[in-house]
């Protein structure tokens, strides 16, 4: 009774499999362009559903697209809320949705092709302090910077072209220690917005754990509570529900309080998780974008340490490509897409310095939420890159976001960027774990991350030093599991040999599977997202079922008299097969 299959070509159309009418595959087709989930990586599902899901991402990332702007210009002496400023803010909005769609959906080379949302990097923060301080502050120190990193930008570019060559020192376990250093060092950030964020006087408050627990209930309740959209939506239906809390807090509560100083007077404040509604009545309906809006000025002194850093967030951006492809489509990233979202972080961090904004890179932010919702479809993302734009020319829509209390924004961080560390530990134990692979992740994380987290340790140490160690663990993590990977001799079975060994077995765990019932309805779900129907069918004839991309993998159905005859040609971890009504003669109902 079992079908023995042949060897199908993967690119051979679904319609063709059937041995029907045309009219009948034509239908079949169609209906398939209909039924795109935002679980697919391509194709296009309806705005109702993808504009919500881009709009999650935006609010994820919002706030951290603007925070190193503020704290830029402040160090280089530019007035806060004056009219360089706000445009500068608003240059960094448009930026972001541009280069995200670049990203996206690629330009020649450029582009991973992947749903990576760009946006300001934080990562660039202490060396642009610096160089601000060497240069004397003002918008000329400003002006150097955005020089520095329009030629930076370039030479990332230039690196991500040759980057394939590169690839082998960039094995699973480097990559993964990467992400995982990159979720490590977000939860803390997480957790800082859970509390209010640090610098509010009421950080800490009761009023600010009660609004980030409630919208993280509210997430986990929707995400595996509810099927469908309030499930993969369930990150900006959380935010919303906090917006509403924090109306009604503020309706029923006091919304100021009293604080000593540092000169020792009473001062009143409001409360961190207060919205600031006049924030969006001032705001302008439309702004148009400033070009070169400060002079750039070339100096070695701030064009030497930009490039270095660009170095270091290349192999960021390569960590969070590694963070979305195993978190979100289950496999490692090919050299392509890791080339392209290199480059891609380049040019746009080029183009950024033309509107005077610091340099854009992937923003792991984004990556946690796709490891956690496995949303990955790219049309999605991109209406959010689009909704960037949109909140580029109009500051008023900006500013609605802009008023989330930070409270909000941290219960779904912290669900959020823990899931990146999860990520990164799929990547590292994707192979066996070694004692080779254990020493590389323990020191790599110990030293690299403990050295990063703990800057002051740093404190007599070379400027040049404390520039691209401290700070952040993902730098000097990255770069001690590279060179941990380089000089520690290889095992004694290579990684390919080991993946061999365990195709192998796994090939042995093929089944089959007999459902007796006429005019069964077999399913195909995708293990890691239940609620995912990878394909239905009812029909009569020969099926050929292609598995999502990443996994390459062929199921065939073959219905006879009633009797459903399906074969796993190989094992599709993760994967089930079910049948919605019927009796199973055979083998399992799912793996």
């Amino acid at each position: 009774m079992f079908l023995i299959i042949g060897k199908i070509a993967i690119v051979k159309p679904f319609a063709e499999s059937h041995q029907h009418s045309r009219k009948r595959g034509k239908g079949m087709e169609k209906q398939e362009k209909n039924t795109v989930t935002p679980y697919d990586l391509d194709g296009r599902p309806p705005l109702k559903l993808a504009i919500p899901l881009g709009l999650q991402h935006v609010l994820a990332m919002f706030v951290g697209n603007l925070t190193p702007l503020l704290i830029i210009t402040a160090a280089c002496g530019i007035e806060a809320g004056g009219e360089l400023q706000v445009a500068l803010l608003q240059n960094a909005m448009l930026i972001a949705g541009i280069v995200t769609l670049v990203q996206v959906f690629t330009i020649g080379p450029v582009g991973g092709k992947l749903p990576i949302v760009m946006g300001t990097s934080s990562g660039f923060i202490g060396v642009c302090q610096s160089v601000a301080g060497v240069m004397g502050n003002g918008v000329v120190a400003y002006g150097a910077i955005m020089a520095a990193s329009f030629i930076g930008g370039l030479f990332e570019t230039v690196l991500g072209s040759f980057l394939k060559p590169l690839r082998k020192f960039f094995p699973s376990v480097v990559t993964g220690t990467v992400v995982l250093s990159i979720g490590l060092s977000l939860i803390a950030v997480g957790i800082s917005s859970f509390g209010g964020g640090s610098s509010a006087k009421d950080y800490g408050s009761l009023e600010n754990l009660f609004v980030g627990f409630v919208v993280l209930v509210v997430i986990v309740v929707l995400k595996h509570g509810t099927k469908g959209f309030t499930s993969f939506a369930s990150i900006l239906i959380g935010i919303i529900v906090g917006y509403v809390l924090v109306s009604i807090m503020a309706a029923v509560l006091p919304t100021t309080f009293t604080y000593v100083d540092d000169a020792g007077a009473t001062v009143e404040a409001t409360k961190s998780w207060v919205l600031n509604w006049d924030k969006v009545a001032s705001a302008s309906w439309f702004a148009v974008p400033k070009i070169m809006p400060v002079k750039w000025v070339f100096d070695a002194r701030a064009i030497v340490p930009i490039c270095i850093m660009f170095i270091v967030t290349a192999v960021e951006t390569v960590g969070d490509i590694s963070g979305i492809t195993e978190g979100g489509l289950g496999r490692e990233a090919t050299d392509k897409e890791l080339s392209g979202g290199v480059m891609c972080d380049g040019l746009g961090s080029s183009l950024a310095a033309v509107f005077g904004v610091l340099p854009n890179t992937s923003f792991s932010q984004n990556v946690g939420l796709v490891a956690m919702n496995k949303v990955v479809n790219r049309f999605s993302i991109a209406t959010g890159g689009i909704f960037l734009i949109a909140c580029g020319l109009f500051p008023k829509l900006a500013a609605l976001i802009s008023i989330m209390p930070q409270s909000v924004l941290g219960g779904a961080a912290v669900m959020m960027f823990s899931s990146i560390v999860v990520s990164g530990i799929q990547l590292i134990t994707k192979w066996p774990v070694t004692p080779r692979n254990v020493t590389i992740v323990s020191v790599a994380l110990g030293l690299g991350y403990g050295l990063g987290a703990n800057s002051a340790v740093l404190a007599h140490m070379p400027q040049a030093i404390t520039l691209i160690f401290g700070g952040s663990g993902i730098v000097p993590a990255a770069l001690f599991a590279i060179i941990l990977n380089i000089v520690l001799p290889p095992d004694e079975k290579s990684e390919v040999e080991i993946a061999e060994e365990i195709l192998d077995m796994k090939k042995k765990e093929a089944q089959d599977y007999l459902i007796s019932e006429k005019n069964a309805t077999v399913e195909i779900r995708d293990g890691f997202n239940p609620n995912l129907v990878v394909q239905r069918y009812v029909e009569s004839g020969k099926i050929i079922i292609y598995i999502p991309e990443g996994w390459q993998k062929k199921i065939t159905v073959e219905v006879s008299s009633g009797t459903v005859c399906c074969h796993q040609k190989e094992p599709c971890p993760g994967l089930k097969i079910s049948v919605k009504k019927g009796a199973v003669l055979g083998g399992e109902a799912a793996r």
